[in-house]
């Protein structure tokens, strides 16, 4: 497995871990230079929203991958992390809604997030 789909692989289990939900994975690195990868998903609420981020980011730090970058707050309903190769988005389901990142980066190509779920490190 490549380095950037085990990131994905780590990210996906580190949101589903949170209860996340319609994690989307949008693999761009044919459309655009800024990442290969997309992983969006939804929580109920801030507090779940944290809970995500916090999550993913021990998640990945422990395999040795650390985020470039991390927008938004401790109260945001929206936040990136960007991990270079593989930028994650977690949303509220409201403003998921509103920003529609699917429709955006529709020219990706959506992979099934329950493939990375089910694999084995």
């Amino acid at each position: 497995m490549s380095i950037e789909k085990e990131m994905v692989r780590i990210a996906c289990k580190a949101l589903d871990d949170k209860k996340a939900k319609d994690i989307k994975i949008i693999d761009i690195h044919e459309v655009s230079v800024i990442a290969d990868y997309f992983v969006i998903a939804s929580a109920s609420n801030q507090n779940q929203v944290q809970a995500m981020v916090d999550n993913a980011d021990e998640m990945l730090g422990r395999a040795g991958y650390e985020a470039k970058q991390i927008e938004g707050t401790r109260n945001s309903s929206w936040v990136l992390m960007d991990y270079g190769d593989m930028i994650i988005h977690i949303f509220d389901e409201e403003n998921r809604l509103f920003y529609d990142l699917e429709r955006i980066w529709r020219d990706g190509k959506i992979l099934d997030a329950e493939e990375f779920l089910g694999e084995n490190e």
